[in-house]
């Protein structure tokens, strides 16, 4: 089996054209760079307000581990059962697989900014939008690169099961 696969590799006509190997990996890249750009866009503002206010907490801890709980075949076997086939479906699997690394990160980054700063900003006049982009946000960017990290990751690795529902 090893033999077959290096012989595959080492072949040079499976390197070219619409159907080779670069061909594929491109189409791969691109499918993980929409669905983490996509997720980023849903989650990390949900993400943002709940960690600067405090409020629907319980709701996202909840949500995000039901998410985190599902299994990546099965919601693309779903999604594409439900809205046909097309680059819609495995698309949208791979957004809700993003979501709650990132959302999780944001959230938590934000949140445990010492209270003490943030009361400092304010004491010396910042109003909340600069206290987010100027405090919050540079002291929180740790755990949201965390979290942005693990949803390339998990997306790049599922992303792979897309050819089941006829994705590439």
């Amino acid at each position: 089996m090893i033999n077959e696969m290096l012989s595959y590799f080492a072949d040079a006509a499976n390197w070219s054209g619409d159907a080779g190997i670069l061909a594929r990996l491109g189409e791969h890249l691109w499918y993980s760079l929409l669905a983490v750009l996509a997720a980023a866009v849903i989650a990390f503002p949900v993400g943002l307000f709940i960690g600067h206010t405090g409020t629907g907490t319980v709701f996202l801890v909840s949500a995000s581990n039901v998410l985190r709980a599902l299994p990546s075949l099965g919601i693309m076997t779903l999604l594409v059962l439900l809205m046909g086939i097309g680059l819609l479906p495995p698309l949208a699997a791979l957004v809700l697989i993003a979501i709650p690394p990132i959302l999780a990160g944001v959230y938590a980054g934000v949140a445990n900014v010492e209270p003490s700063v943030v009361d400092a900003a304010r004491a010396i006049g910042m109003k909340d939008s600069r206290i987010i982009l100027q405090v919050e946000l540079p002291l929180a960017l740790p755990l949201i690169l965390g979290g942005m990290r693990g949803a390339i990751l998990q997306v790049v690795a599922t992303a792979t099961i897309a050819a089941y529902v006829n994705l590439g």
